[in-house]
């Protein structure tokens, strides 16, 4: 199952963290994502303008409620950057993956 047909699940400080294997392999289904120094999931989307990003900020808003499971997102003018970790955990769990994937479909759009 691909990790955009999947569903987030609630986390709690007992979620297991990625292993760094397991996050690199979970990688290779996203589209030009990274794994920053603080190891999480990181993108930065470039957009037209303001309004563009504000409005996939927007779109990735309605996910995240709908996944229950929250980025944080830098809106600027032209570029949009989006974060993702397990905050309950302070790592990377296969939620984030998940999430990350449904943005993916998001800019697709």
């Amino acid at each position: 199952m691909r990790l955009s047909e999947k569903k987030c699940i609630d986390c709690s400080g007992k979620t297991p963290k990625l292993s760094p294997p397991e996050a690199a392999q979970l990688l290779l289904e996203l589209k030009d994502w990274q794994i920053n120094a603080q190891n999480r999931l990181q993108k930065s989307v470039k957009l037209k303008d303001f309004k563009q990003s504000l409005s996939l900020a927007n779109r990735i808003g309605d996910i995240a409620e709908e996944e229950g499971h929250h980025p944080d997102l830098t809106v600027r003018w032209a570029e949009l950057v989006i974060t993702i970790w397990t905050h309950a955990v302070d790592g990377l769990t296969e939620n984030d993956f998940i999430l990350a994937a449904k943005i993916d479909e998001a800019v697709a759009a």
